[in-house]
């Protein structure tokens, strides 16, 4: 079997990726922040959030367009510090990407769930895998054409959701008891606001996953810059205003710790049978799956590249001879997104398994973060004569900001998910066991590659 990537996605499809990964963001997962800080606490959560991201994509495109590979943050940091950083960096990007899906299937059987109450909506979430699981091994860029379609319907549907509300949205909605419960700012509303940063993070959370189909993007040293300012641009305007549109609608509160505060929201001003509100159901999941089946795209490649490198076992860096696709490492996702979604009855933590999986995605993502910002500046030192078609904007003020912000987020995520915490690192530690145990296969097969250049 090849262990090569073909090439076929163009600036379109990378757009549509960029937004695809991140839109169902858009749909749910963010009101779980409203039961934290309240709608005011949780506007200034995600403005500081949505800055961090801005800084973010306009410094990790330098390393997306310099260093074009499947691994993405993994194949960054093994550059800039070696095959331990390489390790953190990899085996965090796949808890996110390996997390967030079972999240995102869960909201889609929630959707579903709207119209047939009584088919139990993990029913659905496992129907999903096993659609786009298929879909994601017959050929990459059907996938993405795929994707780019469904995120322009879902990109449409957050517009008409919009339009449909704001007859009957008012501002006061919004504002009433926004700080945490509380009419007026204080101190007391500070804590809810730092809680509330791992919903806010899911607003934009795989944006970053765009990386990861690098291999398989014509001229991405073009394409990709394009994709990821244009589609942080977009992500930021609808985050804001579904977030604004549907507190104002009605009492935000019964918005919170739900899986679908959109149709819910709507409900609110048209009711419960309007034709407005099932076309917001049946095209709103289009979000959920631009996403969902976005990300099985990005983690199977991050799998695959782990896997090429040694730094997993082999057997999930096959490539399937007829489609060209990742097969294995596609399926192995699943598997365990499935197991996720079967433990749906499990407490822990004292939240949801929607807002624990949520928590899990993002703790890996900011370790991502910072590991990437730190491997921009370790290159830009140790490596300035390297090939950068596009540089870090205002450098080293934004990725020094990405930096600093993500760090915080990660501080405040540990001291307020203790129990999630333990569970990550505890993760972290078990690939440490299995990247140290084979480092000799490695070596081995580094020492090979050089004998048979020679």
């Amino acid at each position: 079997m090849s262990s090569n990537l073909k090439a076929t996605l163009n600036g379109w499809h990378l757009w549509g990726l960029a937004v695809g990964l991140v839109i169902s963001g858009e749909y749910f997962g963010w009101s779980y922040g409203w039961d934290k800080a309240g709608t005011l606490g949780f506007l200034v959560t995600s403005i500081l959030i949505a800055i961090m991201y801005t800084t973010f994509i306009f410094s990790f495109t330098e390393l997306t367009t310099s260093i074009p590979h499947a691994g993405g943050p993994f194949a960054y940091a093994r550059r800039a510090f070696g095959p331990k950083m390489a390790y953190v960096a990899g085996f965090a990007t796949l808890i996110e990407f390996v997390f967030a899906p079972p999240a995102i299937a869960m909201a889609i059987g929630a959707y579903l769930n709207v119209q047939f109450p009584n088919i139990d909506p993990k029913m659905f979430a496992i129907g999903a895998y096993v659609i786009f699981v298929f879909l994601n091994i017959i050929g990459v860029q059907i996938a993405a054409t795929f994707e780019l379609f469904v995120t322009i319907l879902a990109i449409v549907e957050l517009l008409v959701f919009m339009g449909v509300v704001s007859p009957g949205f008012s501002m006061s909605n919004f504002v009433a008891n926004g700080w945490a419960g509380q009419s007026d700012f204080s101190m007391a509303a500070i804590p809810g606001i730092v809680a509330a940063i791992p919903f806010a993070i899911w607003f934009f959370l795989a944006i970053e996953g765009v990386a990861m189909a690098a291999e398989e993007a014509k001229d991405p040293k073009t394409t990709i810059p394009r994709a990821y300012i244009a589609g942080i641009l977009t992500l930021v305007f609808l985050a804001i205003g579904v977030m604004i549109f549907a507190g104002g609608a009605g009492d935000w509160k019964a918005l919170s710790n739900i899986n679908d505060p959109l149709p819910q929201a709507m409900k609110m001003i048209v009711g419960d049978n309007s034709g407005w509100l099932h076309m917001l159901v049946w095209i709103g999941l289009f979000g959920l799956i631009a996403s969902f089946h976005g990300i099985i795209l990005g983690y199977s490649r991050q799998i695959f590249a782990l896997s090429r490198a040694g730094f997993m076992p082999k057997y999930f860096g096959a490539i399937n001879d007829k489609y060209q696709t990742p097969h294995r490492a596609i399926i192995a996702g699943a598997v365990v997104g499935v197991a996720a979604i079967m433990s749906d009855d499990m407490q822990f933590n004292g939240m949801t398994l929607t807002a624990n999986l949520i928590t899990m995605s993002v703790f890996g993502a900011i370790v991502m973060y910072i590991v990437s910002m730190m491997s921009l500046f370790a290159l830009r030192k140790n490596e300035p004569n390297l090939t950068r078609p596009f540089k870090a904007v205002a450098y080293p003020l934004f990725p020094m900001i990405a930096l600093v912000l993500a760090v915080i987020s990660l501080v405040t995520m540990i001291y307020y998910n203790q129990s999630l915490t333990m569970m990550f690192f505890g993760l972290m530690a078990l690939g440490y066991i299995y990247f140290n145990m084979t480092q000799h296969h490695r070596d081995a097969s580094a020492d090979n590659a050089i004998a048979i250049k020679a």
